[in-house]
Order: structure tokens, then C-alpha cells, then sequence
């Protein structure tokens, strides 16, 4: 828990070289960040050397798992806070590395350790699986902000893995080689094809035909193994298998009798098997317990749960169920499976921008298929697989067990994918499945890419998914480009109608402007005709109002007046001199200057006339007998 090693050899040569002190061996290992530990035993703190697993052969581990250890020099006494350490899994093919390092290190590192490790160069290796994307080698950890545990993946599309050894050229390329192993179940008459890279070991062949005929390894009987393959550790590139095809028969070894005693005496102790390793779970028909009853419970108890149920009315309910189910057979560590129909899944997959696109996988489940088991857990499952889904895939799953999910997404296949792609997973056999569809959207139709069978193996899986990954890549930039000309089309669109609507409405702006102006100056004109008409009606009725002008040989005395108008014209005529002033108003207010507008002047002395008395006569303001006045307009 506190160093992260899992392999008991390593385990036990650091307490071997610590006296079996644990303290000083964890230490050792790996510093803590308060501090390093203290003995229990006085206080006093106990270094432990540093483990390096290079200098000790002897321990190595045997398994397809190994560990790498920065060396950590331990000290006397802690001044300062330790750096923080990382834990990173690293996933090659099928192996397994660990490295610890400081989070000051950087990615290149990482990268020479693995170089040692796993024998390829640096320049050849891609590592994969960083949570923000692919970085450099020279960045370092603790930029990244990763968390304690940590998992990558290596790939090397471009270099076959090198063999860690002296072997033979031959050796070296059917170590990458694989090879088809066509296996018949001899109690059954069943045959099982299967494919198996070259680097896989005998054990791991026997521990897969384990899960598909449920014969322990310790009870199989095989035959057909070539005489050079006396050690189950012995990869198959060394075992002198046929290439490409070997045939191999397996059945189950004959075990004696065991008496009801023993029988009665393992049911009581059951508690003790079930704690014990895989091994001896494996063994439990030594103890009496056949294969199809194990403690007491029959095969059909033992049966898991459907994985979707069957006639599901709502396709979002039945994938929940089988998300569910599949996490609870397979592990949490599993693609992230679309909840919702498949149209739904279309919607989004394709029926976004073109940047936001990705593949669709269609996972097609199978329960009686031989092969489900070990390409849920080892592909399908694997983190590497997980990763690269979970960035380019929208994953969607359906469950064929039943007969009626079959027929309903066989309807649904038909309706999407046209009806040859329905033929085609319609007359694939139960030993073929699992399925994986991988969908591309076109802009009319949805085209199938590819459909991998559960007959394969995590690194094809990988090169088959990049690869339609490549061409997805492809068709997107094409489809980027064309819905970037045709956004910049729409946008030109877009400018040109919103440039006309605004001339549009910059024109009617302007007509509503004239005839708004228009209709004022009809207005003042009209106001202005009727102020004439008005004024005229004032003259003429002033006109017909005043007295006759009164002849120069009258009885009476009379005034002449010369008035002259702002034209400079002159108004002359006779008044009698006890006539009002305001018959003098009216005079001039008919010939079209009305005493409101203009006032009337007269030169000596200089006097506004205006503002007299209009009661008085002529004769009393000395406008008599005749007198020149001016009209002046009023400000």
C-alpha cells in the first residue's frame, strides 16, 4: 500500500536487505514526505539502502509484470519537504511496467527508464494516455498535475519490439508473429480458433482455453504440443509451433473417486477455499466438486444475470442495465457506453459540427459466444483500449443473447446501415461474437468501416481502431473545409442581405423623410394661402370700409398725406382733417401693411404715429393740412 509493489519477490529481497526491518525497507524505497519513518523500537530512524532491481538478477520476477525504481539515496536527517513521487503503470502488448519517480522528472525519463525495461528506443516510442494529450519529452511531471497513480500505454506502429536477449533472427520475427492455434475440446467435439501473438507464454494459452471450456489448467490433458515445449513459461515463438496453423486437442484429466467423507469434509471447510488463490479455486474437483457444481450450488445458480433485458420497451433503460452488468462482471475499467438509442448515438456522433464529429463503435454482446469472456476482459477492457475509445469514439452497445434484442437490432441495422450490413451480422455464428462495428457518418449515408470479431488480439484491436481512426481523420478535414467555405459563403450571404436590408430601409427612411417633408411644406403653404386669403379678406373689408376720399375744394378742411412704403413707393390721398387717425390706419392696412407689422413714422419731428390715440383727428395730432410719412416694418 505504501510503495505500490505488487511482486512478492522484490518484496521479500528489500526486507532481506533490511534485516526484514519493514520500516527501514519502505524507507528505502521510497521517501515519505513528512520525513522518513520511524522505528517503533526508541525512536531512532532507521535508513534502508536503495533498491535497485538491476543489480539483483536473482530476484527478477518471472511474471509479464515488472517494476521500475528511481534510485532513492536515503539520509540521515530530513531538512527540507521530499519531492512528491509518482506512480505510472505503463501497458506494452502484455506486459506491464512500473515506475516510480519524482514529480520533478521529466516525460523523457520516463521514457529512458522504459528504454531499459522494454528494450525499445526512445525515438521509436509513443507514450500514450496522458490526461492532457500528448506532451513533450522535456516537460516536466509536475506541470501535468497527475495524481498519485497514474496509467500509460506504449505504442510502436513503427517498430516491432526488439528481443531482450541474443535469439536468433528467426526468433526475433516470430516473436511478432501470430499464430493461429486451432484447439479441439475432445469431450465436446468443439473447435476453437484462436490467435495468440508470438510473445504469448504456454500458461496463458492453457489459462484462455480455461475460460472458454471451463477445464482447470492443472486437469487439462493436451495433445499436439511439440516436444520442446516442456515449460509452460516458454513463449510460443520457442516452442516450435506450425506456423501459421498449429492444431492442438485438450481434454480433461481423470481424476479418482473421492469418497462422500471427503466430500462432506470439503463442504464444511469451504470457507478455506474460497480464501485461497486462483490455483486452487482451479482445483476444486480434487476435492470432489465437479465443474458444474461448485459447493453444493448448480451451474444453472451459478449463472449471471442477462445483460439486457429482454422486450425492453425503453433503449436507454436496457443500456443501463447492461452498463450495470458489464461493470459488475467485467470491472469499472471499461468504455464509457452511449445511454440512449442508436439514433440518439447518432445525433452525437455526426449530427454536430464537423470538429465535434467521431467514430461511432457499436459493441455487439453475446453471451453463448466461447469468446465473450476473454475479449471483454482482456481487449475490451484493457486501458489502453478504454483511453483511445473514450477520446475518438462514441460507444454503443447491444446485448444478441436473446432472440427478440437480436431481431429488434437487426431492424434497427436494417433502417440505418441498409440491409447488407443486416445480412451480414445476421449470418455471422455465436463463435464469431463478440462484434465491434466501427461507423463513419457521410453526408447521406452512414458507411461501416470496419466489424472486428472477438477473435483478435489488444494490439490489432489498437491498429484496426487507428487505422479506421485515420481514415475518419481524412474524411473529417474534408468535411471541415467544406463547412468552413460554406460558413464563409453563408457569412458573405449573411453581409450581402444585411447590407441590402439596410439600404432597404435607408430608402424608405429617405421617402418617409421627403414625404414628411412634403407634407409640411404642404402645410405651410396651405397656411400661408389661408393667412392671404385671410389678409385680403382684412384689406378688402378695410378697403370698402373707409370714406370716400374727400375732393381738394371741399367746405371742410382736408389733409393731404404721402406716405412712403418700405419699397419705396408712395401712397398719397386726401383726409378730411377731422377724420380719425385710425381712418389713416385703415388706409394703409389696405394696401397690404397692417398696423400689427408696420409702424407708421413721420420725419419732423421724428414721431412713431402708431402709438397716438387713433380716437384723435388730424387735426389734433398735426397731420395737418399735409404731412409725408414712412412705414417701417415692426421688429
Amino acid at each position: 500500500a505504501c510503495t505500490g509493489i505488487e511482486n512478492i519477490d522484490e518484496a521479500i529481497t528489500l526486507l532481506e536487505q533490511n534485516n526484514w526491518d519493514l520500516v527501514a525497507a519502505i524507507n528505502g524505497v521510497i521517501p515519505q514526505e513528512n520525513g522518513i519513518l520511524q522505528s517503533e523500537y526508541g525512536g531512532e530512524t532507521i535508513p534502508g539502502p536503495a533498491f535497485n532491481p538491476a543489480s539483483h538478477p536473482a530476484s527478477a520476477p518471472t511474471s509479464s509484470s515488472s517494476s521500475a525504481f528511481r534510485p532513492v539515496m536515503p539520509s540521515r536527517q530530513i531538512v527540507e519537504r521530499q519531492p512528491r513521487m509518482l506512480d505510472f503503470r505503463v501497458e506494452y502488448r502484455d506486459r506491464n511496467v512500473d515506475v516510480v519517480l519524482e514529480d520533478s522528472c521529466t516525460v523523457g525519463e520516463i521514457k529512458q527508464i522504459l528504454e531499459n525495461e522494454l528494450q525499445i528506443p526512445v525515438s521509436k516510442m509513443l507514450l500514450k494516455g496522458w490526461k492532457t494529450g500528448d506532451v513533450e519529452d522535456s516537460t516536466v511531471l509536475k506541470s501535468l498535475h497527475l495524481p498519485k497513480n497514474n496509467s500509460l500505454y506504449v505504442l510502436t506502429p513503427d517498430l516491432p519490439p526488439p528481443s531482450s536477449s541474443s535469439h536468433s533472427g528467426a526468433l526475433q520475427e516470430s516473436l511478432n508473429q501470430n499464430f493461429m492455434l486451432i484447439i479441439t475440446h475432445r469431450e465436446v467435439q468443439r473447435e476453437y480458433n484462436l490467435n495468440f501473438s508470438g510473445s504469448s507464454t504456454i500458461q496463458e494459452v492453457k489459462r484462455n482455453v480455461y475460460d472458454l471450456t471451463s477445464i482447470p489448467v492443472r486437469h487439462q490433458l493436451w495433445e499436439g504440443w511439440p516436444t520442446s515445449a516442456t515449460d509452460d513459461s516458454m513463449c510460443l515463438a520457442e516452442s516450435g509451433l506450425s506456423y501459421p496453423c498449429h492444431r492442438l486437442t485438450v481434454g480433461r484429466r481423470s481424476s479418482p473417486a473421492q469418497t462422500r467423507e471427503q466430500s462432506e469434509e470439503q463442504s464444511t471447510d469451504v470457507h478455506m477455499v474460497s480464501d485461497s488463490d486462483g490455483d486452487d479455486f482451479e482445483d476444486a474437483t480434487e476435492f470432489g466438486v465437479d465443474d458444474g457444481e461448485v459447493f453444493g450450488m448448480s451451474s444453472s445458480a451459478l449463472r449471471k444475470s442477462p445483460m439486457m433485458p429482454e422486450n425492453a420497451e425503453n433503449e436507454g433503460d436496457a443500456l443501463l442495465q447492461f452498463t450495470a452488468e458489464f461493470s459488475s462482471r467485467y470491472g469499472d475499467c471499461h468504455p464509457v457506453f452511449f445511454i440512449g438509442s442508436l439514433e440518439a448515438a447518432f445525433q452525437e456522433a455526426f449530427y454536430v459540427k464537423a470538429r465535434d464529429r467521431k467514430l461511432l463503435a457499436i459493441y455487439l454482446h453475446h453471451d453463448e459466444s466461447v469468446l465473450t469472456n476473454v475479449f471483454c476482459s482482456q481487449m475490451l477492457c484493457a486501458e489502453s483500449i478504454v483511453s483511445y475509445l473514450s477520446q475518438n469514439f462514441i460507444t454503443w452497445a447491444w446485448d444478441l443473447t436473446k432472440d427478440s434484442n437480436r431481431a429488434r437490432f437487426l431492424t434497427m441495422c436494417n433502417r440505418h446501415f441498409g440491409s447488407v450490413v443486416a445480412q451480414t451480422i445476421r449470418t455471422q455464428k455465436t463463435d464469431q461474437f463478440p462484434l465491434f462495428l466501427i461507423i463513419m457518418g457521410k453526408r447521406s449515408s452512414n458507411e461501416v468501416l470496419n466489424v472486428i470479431q472477438g477473435n483478435t488480439t489488444v494490439d490489432e484491436l489498437m491498429m484496426r481502431l487507428m487505422a479506421a481512426m485515420e481514415i475518419f481523420t481524412a474524411q473529417q478535414q474534408e468535411d471541415i473545409k467544406d463547412e468552413d467555405e460554406r460558413e464563409a459563403r453563408e457569412n458573405v450571404k449573411r453581409e450581402q442581405d444585411e447590407a441590402y436590408r439596410l439600404s432597404l430601409e435607408a430608402d424608405r427612411a429617405k421617402r418617409e423623410a421627403h414625404e414628411r417633408e412634403m407634407a409640411e411644406q404642404f402645410r405651410l403653404e396651405q397656411i400661408r394661402k389661408e393667412q392671404e386669403e385671410e389678409r385680403e379678406a382684412i384689406r378688402l373689408s378695410l378697403e370698402q370700409a373707409l370714406p370716400p376720399e374727400p375732393k381738394e375744394e371741399n367746405a371742410e378742411p382736408v389733409s393731404k398725406l404721402r406716405i412712403r412704403t418700405p419699397s419705396g413707393e408712395f401712397l398719397e390721398r386726401r383726409f378730411l382733417a377731422s377724420s380719425k387717425l385710425q381712418i389713416v390706419f385703415d388706409f394703409v392696412a389696405s394696401k397690404g401693411f397692417p398696423w400689427d407689422e408696420y409702424k407708421l413714422l413721420s420725419t419732423f419731428p421724428r414721431r412713431d404715429v402708431t402709438q397716438l390715440d387713433p380716437n384723435k383727428s388730424l387735426l389734433e395730432v398735426k397731420l395737418f393740412p399735409q404731412e409725408t410719412l414712412f412705414l417701417e416694418a415692426k421688429e
